[in-house]
């Protein structure tokens, strides 16, 4: 094992102790004469500039990301209670899988939130407990194992694993560093193991990719499949795919300038539309204000003269019921009068008044009642009938 001394007397900002526990100088952290940047001030950056590693709907943290073909990043409970069912609700692309949920894991965005969260639990906490024994303060973070140790389980790490050159650095230069330095520092230290189903969990480090099998493999299962040889550098292929997806990107950028350009073009035409429509409607109200002053206005009319026409027929009629009124009347006190006369009058009284009761009799019963019809209908509204009509 590395003696106890390696990390009672401290690593420069800019080392590593390499797999048998010796410094060795690393080209990653913060550079000489570059003050550290304190926890507190890190917080926002890590908030404010890694908001996309969160669902894309709900903008929460999820151990279960899900990348859809449309590229979006969507969360397991968001996609179980997505409706419609098979379509994506930011973009509408249809989801192949009938179940809705996609396959494909956004394996980035998951580690991501798995190394923020280790960020955030060093720029946190100023007292990290060893991931091993519980008890004592961690001192160092493997990034290989993910684990913070002490340093007495730091040197029973180093024994047990010295011959696999884990990478491990002191807590206090991590929480020196950037979120963004962190997250390249820990990239860099992630390895890729062997494919092969005999290896599998078994820590097996690959370093060769077989483009026929498009398999990553170990040195022991490239050297036993000579079949499919010549192989490549694992890390040749890594970089092949990010060019190749550089490239991608790259013409995407240019097709989408025309996008932009058909989606402007589709944004001023619905501001076209929306502007028609709203004149339309003012024209609309417009018409409508001035029908209905038209119609007001009419109404006033045909009020006034069916109040005229009316006013005149009550006249009528007041003087007809005068007329009417003032024969039955007459027709009364001659009754009453030939009735007395009968009772009362002498026959010199008989004689004289005779003949003039009887004249007046005469025209009495020469007189005929007016018609009713016309007293039940008093004035002519065929004219405000006419004029309702051409309304």
């Amino acid at each position: 094992p590395p003696p106890s001394h390696v990390l009672q007397r401290g690593l420069s900002p800019t080392s590593h102790l390499d797999g048998d526990g010796a410094a060795a100088p690393m080209e990653t952290g913060p550079q000489t004469g570059t003050p550290p940047c304190s926890p507190s001030s890190q917080q926002p950056a890590v908030k404010d500039d890694f908001q996309f590693v969160l669902c894309e709907r709900c903008r929460q943290e999820s151990p279960n990301l899900k990348l859809l073909t449309c590229l979006h990043t969507l969360c397991l409970g968001c996609l179980s209670e997505n409706k419609p069912i098979g379509q994506c609700p930011i973009c509408r692309t249809a989801i192949p899988q009938a179940s809705g949920i996609p396959n494909m894991e956004n394996l980035l965005f998951t580690n991501l939130q798995t190394r923020l969260n280790i960020y955030k639990k060093l720029s946190n906490s100023s007292g990290l407990s060893c991931s091993r024994c519980r008890s004592e303060t961690a001192a160092v973070w493997c990034s290989e194992c993910e684990e913070f140790l002490c340093t007495k389980c730091f040197e029973d790490h180093q024994w047990f694993f010295k011959k696999r050159s884990h990478e491990a650095r002191r807590v206090e230069e991590l929480r020196a560093e950037s979120a963004h330095q962190f997250l390249e520092d820990t990239r860099k230290s992630y390895n890729l193991f062997c494919s092969s189903p005999g290896h599998a969990n078994q820590g097996h480090i690959s370093s060769i990719y077989c483009r026929k099998c498009e398999k990553p493999l170990c040195c022991s299962c490239a050297l036993l499949d000579s079949q499919h040889a010549p192989f490549c550098d694992i890390h040749s292929e890594t970089q092949r795919r990010q060019e190749e997806l550089g490239i991608m990107s790259q013409e995407l950028k240019q097709k989408r300038s025309s996008f932009e350009a058909t989606y402007v073009a589709l944004q001023d035409e619905a501001v076209r539309l929306e502007q028609v429509q709203q004149e339309m409607r003012e024209l609309i109200r417009q018409r409508v204000e001035q029908l209905v002053r038209l119609i007001r206005q009419e109404e006033e009319e045909l009020l006034g003269l069916v109040e005229a026409q009316q006013e005149q027929g009550r006249q009528e009629v007041v003087r007809e019921l005068q007329r009417v009124e003032g024969v039955l009347r007459r027709m009364e006190a001659g009754e009453r009068l030939v009735e007395k006369m009968s009772l009362y009058a002498t026959e010199q009284e008989v004689m004289d008044m005779q003949p003039f009761i009887k004249d007046s009799l005469e025209q009495l019963q020469q007189l005929q009642p007016p018609a009713t019809g016309d007293q039940a209908q008093p004035g002519d509204l065929a004219e405000c009938r006419a004029r309702l009509q051409a309304l």
